[in-house]
């Protein structure tokens, strides 16, 4: 079978890694458009990590260390957190370009090659999750780069090598992408591992699998003998914890929506159109294993924030490699050749704008107006190279209920079902959200709990979704083993001196599970000590547990 031009593959790889990760690095900084939240919560986890902790040892979080790993090292050898995240990107791409070099060189047609190694690079290299929002975002990197560790992975196992059979190579390779995943997102570990071992049996590379175990059985041996088994104890009990959680379980569409509403349903048709017609071509394992793929595909889409199904084109390309020899007819007497050509063309169609966004993103990120954009965290001298708009920084806006106690829309109140407010402590806490200007609430947060004296050495535990405070004052210190995303329970509480109730919080959802985990906790002993229009202050007092 033909293949690629290797030079001229390493080429188009290389060019792409330059020119793109050259061109976000020409500001200087990064520019944030979105995403702010995401933002403070990466860079309390890179902050942490750039320290010496580790995650899920002494920070909960269900993301894997090497999302935040090569930022936080960055940092840890004096990059800003900025410069530092878009050069993990290029280091990110570096390390995985002879690996996409291989996916694509063995087991593409040439044209395929170029256009899987020109996407997969740019997955790294973007400076936006996808979609359509012309802005650029930090928020879900860790998407894009498993996005591509995932598909090369898929590759190798799914398709038959186009030259020399190198299944010691092949087998090593997914061992040690399936690793990759685990340490980054598990949710594409476990969403992908069951079609690629079907796949290697179904296609007699039992080699190739048996050394995918051993690699991943040697790869997570190392790491056990460096960070112990507690990593991977308190890894499953962050994992579970998000599973049980009411707020961050899924953090956008329900799946039935993923699977059927409007926004979706051409992938999935398409996704089925696929299985149908390679299983009508003959191609019965190719079949089975992308009926086995696309569940995977909708749950991975399902458990990223946006939903964006970034799998679209891959399945485009997926279904080219996969096409039967020409002159094969279905029932309906379609040239099921060309069936599956006009099948992956709606894919790479539906994922259109997305790649576009990502592909254009740089080039927007180094022709943006700097006058615009100001530090997102102030008053440090870490972050000023990570930056955003203006507006979106300094400009507090806030959405609250117009039918509270009291309003002539009081009674429209109970068919809203809008629920009860939260009582803390006997007081009925402000119904309200913060929709932007988070950056400058912390700020003012920090100003005046400075300006009291009531900082210094200090860890608070906040009554929100985000525990971000520390960030912004040179005298807080994070919660140990806190949460930098509210995902339930009391995560830190035990070494809070502080449990800080915002008059007007980033998401009033959060506060019921907390207050009512509070309520539980008849050790923890409160005493209001500050109060003023941002926030009530308390005084932790631990006792014993009655």
């Amino acid at each position: 079978m033909v293949q690629a031009n290797p030079l001229r593959l390493v080429g188009l790889l290389i060019a792409t890694l330059v020119v793109f990760g050259g061109l976000g690095l020409i500001p200087g900084a990064f520019h944030v458009g979105q995403h702010e939240g995401d933002t403070f919560h990466f860079v309390q986890i890179v902050m942490r990590m750039a320290s010496g902790e580790v995650p899920h040892i002494d920070f909960m979080t269900p993301i894997g260390a090497l999302a935040f790993a090569p930022v936080a090292w960055l940092v840890s050898m004096g990059l800003g957190v900025g410069m530092a995240f878009l050069v993990s990107q290029i280091l990110v791409a570096s390390v995985l370009l002879p690996v996409i070099w291989w996916v694509a060189y063995s087991r593409l047609s040439p044209v395929l090659a170029y256009v899987f190694g020109f996407f997969a690079m740019i997955l790294i290299l973007a400076l936006i999750h996808g979609g359509t929002d012309n802005v650029a975002s930090l928020s879900m990197h860790y998407n894009r780069w498993s996005w591509t560790v995932a598909f090369c992975a898929i590759l190798l196992a799914v398709l038959p090598s186009r030259g020399a059979s190198r299944l010691t190579l092949d087998g090593v390779l997914i061992g040690a992408l399936m690793f990759t995943l685990v340490l980054t997102k598990m949710t594409y570990f476990a969403a992908f591992l069951p079609a690629i071992i079907v796949a290697l049996i179904k296609t007699g590379r039992a080699k190739a699998l048996g050394l995918a175990l051993v690699t991943g059985l040697v790869l997570t041996g190392t790491f056990t003998a460096v960070y112990g088994v507690q990593y991977w104890l308190m890894y499953l009990v962050d994992l579970l914890t998000v599973m049980g959680s009411d707020l961050r379980a899924a953090p956008g569409d329900t799946f039935t929506d993923i699977l059927s509403a409007p926004a979706y349903v051409a992938g999935t048709v398409t996704a089925l159109a696929g299985v149908v017609l390679l299983r009508q071509a003959g191609r019965e394992t190719e079949g089975l294993v992308l009926l086995l793929l696309a569940p995977a595909f909708f749950y991975v889409t399902y458990q990223n924030f946006e939903n964006d199904p970034q799998w679209l084109g891959f399945l485009g390309i997926l279904l080219i490699a996969m096409r039967p020899e020409a002159g094969k007819v279905n029932g309906w007497g379609w040239d099921l050749r060309q069936a599956v050509t006009i099948t992956a063309g709606a894919a790479f169609a539906l994922s259109a704008a997305s790649y576009v966004n990502m592909t254009t993103s740089v080039f927007r990120h180094a022709n943006l107006d700097a006058e615009d954009f100001v530090p997102l965290i102030a008053g440090t001298s870490e972050h000023t190279d990570l930056l955003a708009f203006k507006e979106r920084v300094y400009r507090m806006d806030m959405s609250q209920p117009m039918d509270g106690e009291g309003s002539v829309y009081a009674r429209f109140r109970e068919q809203a079902n809008r629920g009860e407010p939260v009582v803390f402590r006997g007081e009925t806490l402000p119904e309200c959200e913060i929709n932007i200007g988070m950056s400058a609430w912390m700020d003012a947060l920090t100003d005046d709990l400075e300006g009291a004296g009531l900082a210094d050495g200090k860890r608070i535990f906040m009554v929100d979704l985000f525990s971000s405070i520390w960030l912004f004052s040179d005298q807080l210190l994070p919660l140990k083993r806190g949460a930098p995303w509210y995902y339930g329970g009391l995560p830190g509480i035990e070494s809070a001196d502080y449990v800080l109730v915002p008059q007007c919080p980033v998401l009033s959802a959060a506060q019921r599970p907390i207050v009512e985990a509070l309520n539980e906790r008849t050790e923890i002993g409160l005493t209001e000590i500050r109060r003023n229009e941002m926030y009530i202050l308390y005084a932790v007092e631990m006792g014993e547990e009655s």
